[in-house]
């Protein structure tokens, strides 16, 4: 059905978004080389100007999407996305820059219109599966960078070609997406007014900020994971090692948050205990000194850190009113303001390590900041409704049957 068609290829963009942006990371020292360039801080700009386009393209998602409507949208997306396979031909290290900041672009658009294509297509019983499954395409990317950029590095012969097959990926899927796609109305109903609700209207919405906010820390927490962590020594086993541990564990929370999402008819209780055992498993990790302890930590964290996901972006759907433009709105918000409080959150920890003489202080802030999803689920709507008796003796009896 087409509709899976369109998921899938919505899916695969994102995830080779993420890995064109992971792999670029892990070839930085080559392409610092080919251009003469040296120097941790020059090297941090090529994630940096990515971060830079999803707080920006973010905001501007929700107005591209009324303009254009969802096929070209999405189409503009994904030739951004692809556009980052031109740094393979960049003859210098700004213009290497630029075609991250195309990348970022497109990935920040690309994620924002998950929601609206979710909420048109699929019903409200299929949601929580295929949000589940969105929500695992960056550490699907991630995870493919992370285990093949060495080997198709060593197969092309350079860092510009790994870029460029990236991108020429990227712009197949797009040409599928062209003759797949179709628009369709952005009011919830093809009979229904053009509804206006943009950002102006969108920022007068309480829940458009709680919401970021309870999910700032844990992206926080997840990035410095990656960032943060490995500048730091003293845990109890090597830093990338944790992180792997935790990448891998956050695919099954992945699974089993789609699982409680589709079983568990509230939203909050998700959100408000696995954000708080998010907080103490990640403690543990860090300050335990026997390896064990901090591998099951660490899966603990990982495994906490995305079994609320589903949850989190299957809420805003559900609540009333909730048309695909409004949609748009909410998660244009989300990720615009979770990035721009992640990059803020960030530079803070480097001061603050920078002050107190001691690295791993930046790790235990990193760490405290995922606590934002506990506190902040008290301020959030629940979205869900409990069974009724009546709906619990049919479905024993359906059991027993």
């Amino acid at each position: 059905m087409k509709k899976y068609l369109l998921e899938i290829l919505m899916f695969s963009a994102y995830a080779l978004f993420a890995a064109s942006w992971v792999s670029g990371a892990i070839l930085t020292p080559a392409i610092q080389s080919s251009f003469g360039e040296e120097g941790f801080a020059n090297a941090t700009w090529g994630s940096n100007v990515i971060t830079i386009a999803k707080i920006v393209g973010n905001l501007a998602a929700a107005a591209l999407l009324m303009r254009l409507g969802a096929k070209r949208a999405f189409a503009l997306a994904i030739v951004l996305i692809a556009a980052g396979g031109f740094g393979a031909l960049a003859d210098s290290y700004a213009a290497w820059l630029m075609s991250r900041l195309a990348l970022g672009l497109g990935g920040a658009l690309a994620i924002v219109y998950f929601a609206p294509v979710v909420l048109h297509y699929f019903s409200a019983e299929e949601r929580p599966m295929i949000n589940g499954i969105n929500a695992a395409a960056f550490n699907t990317g991630n995870l493919l960078a992370l285990l093949s950029t060495g080997t198709l590095a060593a197969l092309l012969g350079s860092w510009q070609s790994v870029v460029a097959l990236y991108g020429v990926m990227v712009l197949a899927l797009g040409v599928l997406w062209w003759l797949s796609a179709e628009n369709f109305s952005l009011s919830g109903g093809a009979d229904k007014p053009q509804e206006k609700y943009g950002l102006k209207e969108g920022v007068r919405e309480s829940f458009n900020w709680w919401l970021p906010l309870a999910y700032c820390g844990v992206l926080f927490c997840y990035i410095s994971v990656f960032a943060l962590f490995p500048l730091i020594d003293g845990f109890a086993v090597a830093s990338s090692h944790l992180s792997a541990v935790m990448i891998a564990a956050g695919m099954v929370g992945t699974v089993a948050g789609i699982i409680v999402t589709k079983r568990f008819p509230l939203r909050l209780p998700v959100l408000r205990y696995s954000g708080l055992a998010l907080v103490i498993f990640a403690a543990i990790m860090l300050v335990s000194r026997e390896p064990i302890i901090a591998y099951a930590a660490a899966a603990m964290a990982g495994f906490c850190m995305f079994l609320p996901m589903t949850a989190l972006v299957t809420l805003p759907q559900e609540l009333p009113g909730m048309t695909p433009g409004r949609i748009t709105v909410t998660f244009a918000m989300f990720w615009s303001i979770s990035y721009g409080v992640e990059t803020v959150l960030m530079y803070g920890a480097g001061l603050l390590a920078d002050m107190s003489g001691e690295p791993a202080t930046a790790a235990y802030f990193a760490v405290a900041c995922s606590a934002s999803l506990f506190v902040f689920s008290f301020l959030l709507p629940e979205s869900g409704k409990k069974a009724s008796a009546t709906d619990q003796t049919l479905e024993a009896e359906n059991a027993t049957a």
